[in-house]
């Protein structure tokens, strides 16, 4: 009851978000909300400043400058979101990823040709979605004279290159607040503050005054100090009328050298002669007016009535004082007037920000904090027609006309063609289907992508193949706990999408590998599980590979072939010391439901929770007792599938079971009432859209 009153959440989706943890205001913030206001600022990188201060001179300067990404969703569309940025600021400015047999992650050869290229001339180095663990490559870069900057999300290695500046999230004094964000995320933060260096308010040390009068006739004065739109300092004190003069406190020295802005000059100005004496003079600028003309709802409102409007404030685990109303609503401010004075800016960061969601689903980010507003803003721009270049071709060739498109359809069918061409070995072609601006080429590519895609899926199917038998004798060898599979015929591109699935099928870390086309080098992918931490799992081999790196759940790494037998042997020996969380075999359902709540309405349940992902599994309901009115097979596959109706009552629900037509008139048959376990979704038939049930389990009601 208690999200129900606060928040104004129907009982249902607030017993669902109740159970499933979700109980903060700061949580459910990124449930009911959607705009960007609520995703955290750039500057909060502790190094950001100091990135647009280089980039900045990089421009001014005509400095030529080379972006490194990966291969992969997240360091393509990473890539394409900071190339575009810079070329349209006339940067001298060229891109490179892997391709073919590179590996992961900058390499020497790279700094060279890129050298070559400018002629000897090339100064700055900025890499995105890698570059955290490039040591000996940064060094190398460093030592020609170049500078280099790293926009990375990786786990960060004991010992961290050599590199200008850092923008990772996961770095310990990166400052920045929520951990878990794509590579392409941080690229997106460094182009948002780089647009915001085009603003008024850039590098402004700015201080924000209130003075309070309280009941008992005391007055409470709090500043914030604020630069970049990120609270530095604050000073508050509640003084009683003459208590002190101004040069007893030490609030004249906090405010020194800072622009003081103020909400109603004129009452401010009021309380401080009151409490200081007609002798102080403050010099301050009067927000009120500005921000009304911006925002209109504000005219004639107090701080107080400002910090009760504030949306912010409703998620505030503590009550929320007038000094953080007016920074709220200074942020915003500042935020309307640079989408006023640069249309362009607010344009060209939404359409990034599609890019931004599919890295979050792509990378399999957690679906919570402001990755859940990334992904709602993506989707929503996708399903209102205002589809990214390049995004808007791909989708065209896929079976989703006329069809609300959710994280899942990004997920299943967008993300692995678009991931498909770095797995081929073909990198760029996905890049320049995303920076191109000729319509012909970005349909052409489309039509190669979507090639090589089906392709990706033969290699894929063929590795499952080749290592099927060897998975499962491994599973036994390594006692349960890990499983390895090696093959020289595994197509290198699709080793993560193996281990994965080896991953989900014995839920254990998995991992694949096979050997550059040479015959020299083992490169390989882990994804892992039950809490074991792929990095540190990898980190416990010490020097041994040629380069390796990733996240807790993912990662990649390469070594010398002839290694392969030492390799296994300290696998072996460290998978018998691994601790593994031990496995759910429960179900969690998120709601039993009775028949009358079984209505149309459901899709705005699941709207709510949307998008799904790492972290925010579908909703999956249970209901008993409903009554199949109507049972179809449907299909022409070997295995065929059911398609019933349910009498709910006031509403027939239909429903899909997939696969289990033989179920039908053998555990149950028409007019016979089951007990259901299920998901809902819609389905889009012939442009009509219809909620329907995604059926997992069934048992017949006695």
């Amino acid at each position: 009851m208690n999200l129900h009153n606060r928040f104004g959440v129907e009982l249902l989706e607030a017993s669902i978000l109740a159970r499933r943890g979700i109980t903060s205001g700061q949580d459910i913030m990124y449930y009911l909300e959607n705009d960007k206001r609520f995703t955290h600022q750039p500057f909060l990188f502790n190094a950001m400043e100091d990135a647009v201060s280089r980039i900045t001179d990089a421009i001014e300067e005509g400095e030529k400058v080379l972006i490194f990404g990966d291969k992969d969703v997240d360091g393509v569309t990473s890539t394409a979101i900071l190339y575009g940025y810079l070329k349209a600021q006339g940067l001298d400015v060229q891109w490179r990823l892997p391709v073919g047999e590179d590996a992961y992650g900058l390499s020497i050869e790279a700094v060279d040709e890129f050298m070559k290229s400018t002629g000897g001339y090339g100064s700055l180095i900025i890499t995105v979605d890698c570059g955290i663990s490039n040591v000996k490559e940064i060094a190398y870069a460093r030592k020609l004279g170049l500078d280099v900057i790293v926009t990375d999300h990786h786990n960060p290695p004991e010992a961290l290159p050599d590199a200008t500046i850092f923008l990772d999230p996961k770095m310990e004094d990166s400052g920045y607040p929520f951990k878990d964000i794509s590579g392409a995320a941080v690229a997106y933060k460094l182009v948002s503050a780089l647009r915001f260096s085009k603003s008024d308010f850039y590098n402004q040390d700015i201080a924000l005054l209130d003075v309070h009068k309280n009941q008992d006739g005391t007055f409470r004065v709090d500043c914030i100090k604020t630069r970049n739109l990120i609270q530095k300092k604050t000073w508050s004190k509640t003084f009683l009328p003459g208590e002190y003069s101004i040069y007893d406190t030490t609030l004249a020295d906090f405010l020194r050298g800072e622009q003081i802005f103020v909400w109603n000059e004129k009452l401010v100005k009021a309380h401080l002669r009151e409490l200081f004496g007609s002798g102080v003079d403050f010099q301050v600028l009067d927000l009120q007016p500005e921000i009304a003309k911006l925002i209109p709802s504000v005219q004639n409102k107090s701080l107080t009535d400002i910090k009760e409007l504030s949306k912010i404030a409703r998620y505030a685990e503590e009550a929320m004082t007038e000094i953080q109303g007016f920074y709220n609503i200074f942020v915003t401010f500042a935020e309307k007037s640079q989408a006023k004075h640069y249309p362009k800016h607010e344009t060209d960061s939404a359409q990034d920000m599609q890019l931004v969601g599919i890295a979050a689903l792509a990378d399999i980010m957690p679906m919570k904090n402001e990755n859940r507003i990334f992904v709602k803003n993506a989707l929503s721009a996708i399903n209102s027609g205002k589809r990214r270049k390049g995004i808007a071709e791909l989708l065209a060739r896929m079976e989703l006309a006329g069809k609300t498109i959710t994280s899942t359809d990004l997920s299943w069918k967008l993300i692995p063609a678009l991931n498909a061409s770095g797995r081929m070995g073909q990198s760029d072609l996905s890049l320049n289907l995303l920076i191109s601006d000729d319509a012909s080429e970005r349909n052409a590519l489309a039509d190669k992508i979507i090639a090589l895609n089906e392709q990706r899926k033969i290699y894929v199917s063929d590795g499952e193949l080749y290592t099927a038998k060897q998975a499962e004798e491994n599973f036994k060898k390594f006692n349960g706990k890990l499983c390895i599979v090696v093959d020289p015929r595994i197509n290198r591109g699709i080793t993560g999408i193996l281990a994965a699935k080896i991953m989900q099928k014995y839920n254990v870390p998995a991992i694949a590998i096979t050997f550059t086309e040479d015959g020299t080098t083992a490169v390989g992918s882990m994804r892992s599980c039950r809490n074991c931490i792929a990095t540190d799992f990898l980190d416990s081999f010490g020097d041994f590979f040629i380069n390796h790196g990733g996240h807790n759940a993912a990662a990649g790494f390469s070594f010398e072939k002839q290694k392969l037998n030492d390799f296994m042997q300290k696998a072996f020996s460290l998978a018998s010391s691994l601790t593994l969380d031990e496995q759910e075999s429960a179900v969690e359902v998120d709601a039993e439901l009775p028949s009358e709540y079984i209505t149309p309405e459901l899709l705005k349940v699941i709207d709510l929770f949307e998008p799904f992902g790492e972290g925010n599994g579908d909703l999956l309901f249970m209901s008993k007792s409903l009554r199949v009115q109507d049972a179809v097979i449907v299909g022409k596959s070997e295995r065929q599938h059911l398609k019933l109706v349910f009498d709910c009552g006031k509403f027939k629900f239909p429903a899909m079971f997939w696969g289990e037509a033989e179920r039908l008139n053998r555990d149950f048959r028409t007019g016979d009432s089951l007990s259901i376990l299920y998901t809902v979704s819609r389905n889009t038939f012939n442009g009509n859209v219809t909620p329907q049930m995604i059926l997992l389990d069934t048992e017949k009601t006695l």
